[in-house]
Protein backbone atom coordinates (compact mmCIF):
# COMPACT_ATOMS: atom_id res chain seq x y z
CA UNK A 1 0.00 0.00 0.00
CA UNK A 2 3.26 2.43 0.93
CA UNK A 3 4.76 1.42 -2.94
CA UNK A 4 1.08 1.82 -4.22
CA UNK A 5 0.64 5.44 -2.19
CA UNK A 6 3.67 6.30 -3.32
CA UNK A 7 3.02 6.20 -7.31
CA UNK A 8 0.06 7.08 -7.41
CA UNK A 9 0.77 10.74 -5.08
CA UNK A 10 3.85 11.06 -8.17
CA UNK A 11 1.99 10.16 -10.79
CA UNK A 12 -1.67 10.47 -10.40
CA UNK A 13 -1.93 13.07 -12.72
CA UNK A 14 -0.62 11.33 -15.94
CA UNK A 15 -3.21 11.44 -17.90
CA UNK A 16 -3.90 7.20 -18.78
CA UNK A 17 -3.25 6.89 -15.06
CA UNK A 18 -6.34 9.60 -14.40
CA UNK A 19 -8.73 6.94 -16.21
CA UNK A 20 -7.70 4.28 -14.64
CA UNK A 21 -8.39 5.72 -11.39
CA UNK A 22 -11.83 6.81 -12.49
CA UNK A 23 -12.51 3.38 -13.69
CA UNK A 24 -11.72 1.90 -10.27
CA UNK A 25 -13.58 4.72 -8.08
CA UNK A 26 -16.67 3.41 -10.26
CA UNK A 27 -15.68 -0.14 -9.08
CA UNK A 28 -15.76 0.99 -5.66
CA UNK A 29 -19.39 2.27 -5.59
CA UNK A 30 -20.33 -0.40 -6.59
CA UNK A 31 -18.67 -2.85 -3.86
CA UNK A 32 -19.40 -0.67 -1.12
CA UNK A 33 -23.20 -0.72 -2.50
CA UNK A 34 -23.29 -4.25 -2.16
CA UNK A 35 -21.73 -4.15 1.38
CA UNK A 36 -24.37 -1.52 2.11
CA UNK A 37 -27.39 -3.67 1.14
CA UNK A 38 -26.10 -7.07 2.65
CA UNK A 39 -25.51 -5.05 5.97
CA UNK A 40 -28.53 -3.30 5.56
CA UNK A 41 -30.43 -6.75 5.16
CA UNK A 42 -28.52 -8.85 8.05
CA UNK A 43 -29.11 -5.57 10.72
CA UNK A 44 -32.51 -3.71 10.11
CA UNK A 45 -34.84 -5.62 10.89
CA UNK A 46 -37.90 -3.43 12.35
CA UNK A 47 -38.97 -0.03 12.59
CA UNK A 48 -36.89 0.86 15.29
CA UNK A 49 -33.87 -0.21 14.01
CA UNK A 50 -35.22 1.26 10.98
CA UNK A 51 -35.07 4.48 12.56
CA UNK A 52 -31.76 4.08 13.73
CA UNK A 53 -30.89 3.78 9.97
CA UNK A 54 -31.59 7.21 9.84
CA UNK A 55 -28.47 8.21 11.37
CA UNK A 56 -27.52 9.12 7.25
CA UNK A 57 -29.90 11.90 7.44
CA UNK A 58 -27.90 12.96 10.41
CA UNK A 59 -24.47 12.69 9.39
CA UNK A 60 -26.16 14.82 5.76
CA UNK A 61 -26.41 17.79 8.29
CA UNK A 62 -22.79 17.45 8.96
CA UNK A 63 -23.71 15.91 12.80
CA UNK A 64 -20.30 14.25 14.21
CA UNK A 65 -19.92 10.76 12.83
CA UNK A 66 -18.34 9.68 16.32
CA UNK A 67 -21.53 11.12 18.36
CA UNK A 68 -24.03 9.33 16.33
CA UNK A 69 -22.63 5.52 17.19
CA UNK A 70 -22.61 6.99 20.43
CA UNK A 71 -26.18 7.72 20.70
CA UNK A 72 -26.80 4.33 18.07
CA UNK A 73 -25.50 2.13 20.71
CA UNK A 74 -27.45 3.63 23.49
CA UNK A 75 -30.55 3.93 21.50
CA UNK A 76 -30.03 0.21 20.78
CA UNK A 77 -29.29 -0.68 24.14
CA UNK A 78 -32.15 1.10 25.45
CA UNK A 79 -34.88 0.18 22.44
CA UNK A 80 -33.21 -2.97 20.85
CA UNK A 81 -32.47 -5.50 23.50
CA UNK A 82 -33.33 -8.77 23.38
CA UNK A 83 -35.79 -11.04 25.73
CA UNK A 84 -33.48 -12.33 28.80
CA UNK A 85 -32.84 -15.66 28.58
CA UNK A 86 -33.91 -17.06 32.27
CA UNK A 87 -31.51 -20.06 32.14
CA UNK A 88 -28.56 -18.11 31.19
CA UNK A 89 -25.23 -18.65 32.57
CA UNK A 90 -24.20 -16.54 35.42
CA UNK A 91 -21.13 -16.27 35.04
CA UNK A 92 -18.41 -14.12 36.64
CA UNK A 93 -17.04 -11.81 33.86
CA UNK A 94 -13.57 -11.67 34.67
CA UNK A 95 -12.19 -14.81 35.85
CA UNK A 96 -8.07 -16.20 36.21
CA UNK A 97 -6.79 -16.83 33.17
CA UNK A 98 -3.27 -16.40 31.41
CA UNK A 99 -4.44 -14.72 28.75
CA UNK A 100 -4.47 -11.92 30.26
CA UNK A 101 -0.99 -11.29 30.77
CA UNK A 102 -0.87 -10.74 26.64
CA UNK A 103 -4.08 -8.46 26.66
CA UNK A 104 -2.59 -6.55 29.00
CA UNK A 105 0.90 -6.46 26.99
CA UNK A 106 -1.07 -5.70 23.72
CA UNK A 107 -2.88 -2.90 25.23
CA UNK A 108 0.27 -1.32 26.59
CA UNK A 109 1.59 -1.44 23.14
CA UNK A 110 -1.39 0.57 22.13
CA UNK A 111 -0.93 2.86 25.21
CA UNK A 112 2.63 3.51 24.16
CA UNK A 113 1.91 4.50 20.72
CA UNK A 114 -1.00 6.78 21.87
CA UNK A 115 1.33 8.41 24.14
CA UNK A 116 4.27 8.28 21.52
CA UNK A 117 1.60 10.35 18.74
CA UNK A 118 1.24 12.82 21.06
CA UNK A 119 5.03 13.77 20.69
CA UNK A 120 5.06 14.33 17.16
CA UNK A 121 4.05 17.17 15.04
CA UNK A 122 0.64 18.67 14.67
CA UNK A 123 -0.78 16.98 11.55
CA UNK A 124 1.13 13.61 12.64
CA UNK A 125 0.08 13.88 15.92
CA UNK A 126 -3.79 14.80 14.89
CA UNK A 127 -3.89 12.24 12.54
CA UNK A 128 -2.23 9.10 14.87
CA UNK A 129 -5.36 10.15 17.37
CA UNK A 130 -7.73 10.29 15.01
CA UNK A 131 -6.81 6.63 13.66
CA UNK A 132 -6.82 5.61 17.46
CA UNK A 133 -10.06 6.68 18.08
CA UNK A 134 -11.95 5.16 14.76
CA UNK A 135 -9.96 1.89 15.33
CA UNK A 136 -11.49 1.44 19.17
CA UNK A 137 -14.89 1.88 17.73
CA UNK A 138 -14.43 -0.88 14.88
CA UNK A 139 -17.74 -2.72 14.83
CA UNK A 140 -18.88 -5.51 12.30
CA UNK A 141 -16.10 -5.39 9.58
CA UNK A 142 -13.73 -2.89 8.73
CA UNK A 143 -15.82 -1.63 5.93
CA UNK A 144 -18.16 -0.04 8.57
CA UNK A 145 -15.78 2.06 9.77
CA UNK A 146 -14.82 3.82 6.35
CA UNK A 147 -17.79 6.76 7.22
CA UNK A 148 -15.85 7.81 10.48
CA UNK A 149 -12.69 7.97 8.39
CA UNK A 150 -14.60 9.75 5.87
CA UNK A 151 -15.68 12.03 8.40
CA UNK A 152 -12.14 13.36 10.02
CA UNK A 153 -10.23 12.42 6.72
CA UNK A 154 -11.88 14.11 4.16
CA UNK A 155 -15.08 16.08 6.01
CA UNK A 156 -13.53 17.59 9.22
CA UNK A 157 -9.55 17.95 8.43
CA UNK A 158 -9.70 18.09 4.70
CA UNK A 159 -6.39 15.60 4.37
CA UNK A 160 -8.28 13.98 1.11
CA UNK A 161 -10.55 15.35 -1.08
CA UNK A 162 -13.23 12.85 -1.94
CA UNK A 163 -11.79 11.83 -5.20
CA UNK A 164 -8.28 10.82 -3.73
CA UNK A 165 -10.41 8.94 -0.55
CA UNK A 166 -12.15 7.20 -3.22
CA UNK A 167 -8.68 6.18 -4.64
CA UNK A 168 -7.26 4.75 -1.69
CA UNK A 169 -10.48 2.78 -1.35
CA UNK A 170 -9.39 1.29 -4.54
CA UNK A 171 -5.96 1.16 -4.17
CA UNK A 172 -6.33 -0.52 -0.88
CA UNK A 173 -8.69 -3.84 -2.62
CA UNK A 174 -6.59 -4.68 -5.43
CA UNK A 175 -3.78 -5.11 -2.86
CA UNK A 176 -5.57 -7.29 -1.98
CA UNK A 177 -5.69 -6.06 1.82
CA UNK A 178 -7.87 -5.19 4.60
CA UNK A 179 -9.81 -2.22 3.14
CA UNK A 180 -8.74 -0.38 6.15
CA UNK A 181 -5.46 -0.54 4.99
CA UNK A 182 -6.36 2.80 3.17
CA UNK A 183 -5.33 4.61 6.35
CA UNK A 184 -1.75 4.06 5.13
CA UNK A 185 -3.02 6.24 1.90
CA UNK A 186 -4.20 8.88 4.50
CA UNK A 187 -1.03 8.69 6.20
CA UNK A 188 1.75 8.38 3.28
CA UNK A 189 0.01 11.66 1.93
CA UNK A 190 0.56 13.51 5.30
CA UNK A 191 4.12 12.36 6.40
CA UNK A 192 5.24 9.63 4.20
CA UNK A 193 6.41 6.17 4.90
CA UNK A 194 6.86 6.70 8.81
CA UNK A 195 3.23 8.35 8.57
CA UNK A 196 1.80 5.57 6.85
CA UNK A 197 3.33 2.96 9.39
CA UNK A 198 1.68 4.78 12.46
CA UNK A 199 -1.71 5.42 10.40
CA UNK A 200 -1.78 1.63 10.14
CA UNK A 201 -0.76 0.55 13.55
CA UNK A 202 -3.14 3.39 14.69
CA UNK A 203 -5.76 1.77 12.63
CA UNK A 204 -5.53 -1.57 13.40
CA UNK A 205 -3.99 -1.88 16.95
CA UNK A 206 -6.94 -0.83 19.17
CA UNK A 207 -9.83 -3.63 17.16
CA UNK A 208 -6.95 -6.26 17.57
CA UNK A 209 -6.68 -5.44 21.92
CA UNK A 210 -10.17 -5.15 21.85
CA UNK A 211 -11.18 -8.69 20.04
CA UNK A 212 -8.68 -10.03 22.28
CA UNK A 213 -10.74 -8.73 25.13
CA UNK A 214 -13.98 -9.72 24.19
CA UNK A 215 -13.03 -13.39 22.96
CA UNK A 216 -11.44 -13.88 26.53
CA UNK A 217 -15.26 -12.83 28.02
CA UNK A 218 -17.37 -13.03 25.61
CA UNK A 219 -19.24 -16.20 26.88
CA UNK A 220 -19.81 -14.61 30.01
CA UNK A 221 -21.44 -11.14 28.42
CA UNK A 222 -23.07 -12.59 25.57
CA UNK A 223 -26.85 -13.04 27.43
CA UNK A 224 -26.84 -9.34 28.34
CA UNK A 225 -29.44 -8.51 26.40
CA UNK A 226 -28.55 -4.46 26.93
CA UNK A 227 -25.07 -5.49 25.36
CA UNK A 228 -26.83 -7.18 22.39
CA UNK A 229 -29.12 -4.39 22.13
CA UNK A 230 -26.22 -1.78 21.70
CA UNK A 231 -24.36 -3.74 19.28
CA UNK A 232 -27.50 -4.03 16.99
CA UNK A 233 -27.83 -0.29 17.49
CA UNK A 234 -24.77 0.51 16.27
CA UNK A 235 -25.17 -1.96 12.97
CA UNK A 236 -28.03 -0.32 12.00
CA UNK A 237 -26.44 3.06 12.20
CA UNK A 238 -23.38 1.92 9.88
CA UNK A 239 -25.92 0.89 7.59
CA UNK A 240 -26.90 4.60 7.34
CA UNK A 241 -23.38 6.07 7.76
CA UNK A 242 -22.97 3.79 4.52
CA UNK A 243 -25.56 4.79 2.58
CA UNK A 244 -24.29 8.59 2.99
CA UNK A 245 -20.69 7.39 1.71
CA UNK A 246 -21.97 5.97 -0.99
CA UNK A 247 -24.26 9.02 -2.46
CA UNK A 248 -20.87 10.46 -1.84
CA UNK A 249 -18.75 8.19 -3.81
CA UNK A 250 -21.63 8.26 -6.27
CA UNK A 251 -21.21 12.01 -7.23
CA UNK A 252 -17.47 11.30 -7.80
CA UNK A 253 -16.96 7.61 -8.98
CA UNK A 254 -20.62 6.72 -11.11
CA UNK A 255 -21.55 10.83 -12.08
CA UNK A 256 -21.24 9.63 -16.08
CA UNK A 257 -23.13 7.24 -17.89
CA UNK A 258 -20.14 4.63 -18.79
CA UNK A 259 -19.02 4.96 -14.78
CA UNK A 260 -22.62 4.41 -14.27
CA UNK A 261 -22.31 1.46 -16.14
CA UNK A 262 -19.13 0.12 -14.41
CA UNK A 263 -20.67 0.90 -10.99
CA UNK A 264 -23.72 -1.32 -12.16
CA UNK A 265 -21.52 -3.83 -13.77
CA UNK A 266 -19.60 -4.98 -10.18
CA UNK A 267 -22.55 -4.39 -8.13
CA UNK A 268 -24.18 -7.10 -10.47
CA UNK A 269 -20.98 -9.27 -10.48
CA UNK A 270 -20.35 -9.60 -6.65
CA UNK A 271 -24.20 -9.74 -5.41
CA UNK A 272 -25.47 -12.01 -8.02
CA UNK A 273 -22.33 -14.18 -9.33
CA UNK A 274 -21.11 -13.79 -6.09
CA UNK A 275 -17.21 -12.82 -7.50
CA UNK A 276 -14.40 -12.35 -5.73
CA UNK A 277 -13.74 -8.68 -4.91
CA UNK A 278 -10.17 -8.81 -6.69
CA UNK A 279 -11.51 -10.19 -9.66
CA UNK A 280 -13.78 -7.51 -10.02
CA UNK A 281 -11.74 -5.26 -9.50
CA UNK A 282 -9.23 -6.24 -11.77
CA UNK A 283 -11.90 -7.56 -14.61
CA UNK A 284 -13.44 -4.03 -14.09
CA UNK A 285 -9.92 -2.01 -15.18
CA UNK A 286 -10.31 -4.58 -18.50
CA UNK A 287 -13.31 -3.42 -19.18
CA UNK A 288 -12.76 0.19 -18.49
CA UNK A 289 -9.76 0.24 -20.64
CA UNK A 290 -11.11 -1.40 -23.85
CA UNK A 291 -14.29 1.07 -23.26
CA UNK A 292 -11.65 3.81 -22.94
CA UNK A 293 -9.78 2.61 -26.06
CA UNK A 294 -13.07 2.16 -28.10
CA UNK A 295 -14.20 6.06 -27.04
CA UNK A 296 -16.96 4.97 -25.20
CA UNK A 297 -15.34 6.25 -21.77
CA UNK A 298 -13.49 9.70 -21.48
Amino acid sequence: MVLLSALYFSAGKIPWVSQALMGLKAIVVGVILYIAMELGERNIRNGREASILLSFVALIFNVNAVAIVLVAFTAGAIFLKAVQNKNAPRDKILQKSSSWTGIIGAFLVVLVGVVISFLLKPVTRTMALSFFKIGALTFGNGVTILPLIQADAVGHYHWLTMGEFADGIALGQITPGPILITAAFIGYKLGGVWAALLATFAIFSPSFVFTLFVSEIYSRIKHITYLKGALRGILAAFVGLLAVMVLELGKIGAAKSPSMALAAASFISIKYFKLDVIWIFFGGLLLWAIAVFLGFAP
